[in-house]
């Protein structure tokens, strides 16, 4: 994360205005219902699971939380960072367990 008080001495080509993002919705979805396209803008549904107590079962009820709409060039932007996140991820999940630190050192 960058430090906010350190000036950014190449801020790259796209400038994002920090006022922005904190209106912005966080969106949370356990998949993609259904997608297609219509008149060259794609579109995802994006849809997350809800347990709802029946009884003393449970039930799933999916709901649809976001409707995602962009143009062909948003969605190889979003898959390029998709991508690069999962990546990062991977090489996470990739690194060797840290040795057990013993309680007492004789």
């Amino acid at each position: 994360m960058a430090d906010p008080e350190t000036p950014v001495t190449n801020p790259g080509p796209v400038t994002i205005s920090s006022s922005s993002s904190e209106r912005a919705p966080i969106i949370y979805f356990d998949g993609a219902s259904c997608f297609g396209h219509h008149n060259g803008a794609i579109q995802i549904e994006l849809a997350a699971n809800l347990l709802m107590p029946v009884g003393a079962a449970v039930r799933v009820d999916v709901v649809q939380t976001a409707h995602l709409r962009c143009s062909v060039a948003a969605a190889l932007a979003l898959r390029e960072a998709l991508d690069k996140a999962l990546a990062m991820y991977k090489q996470g999940q990739e690194q060797p367990p840290l040795e057990d630190i013993p309680a007492v050192k004789n």
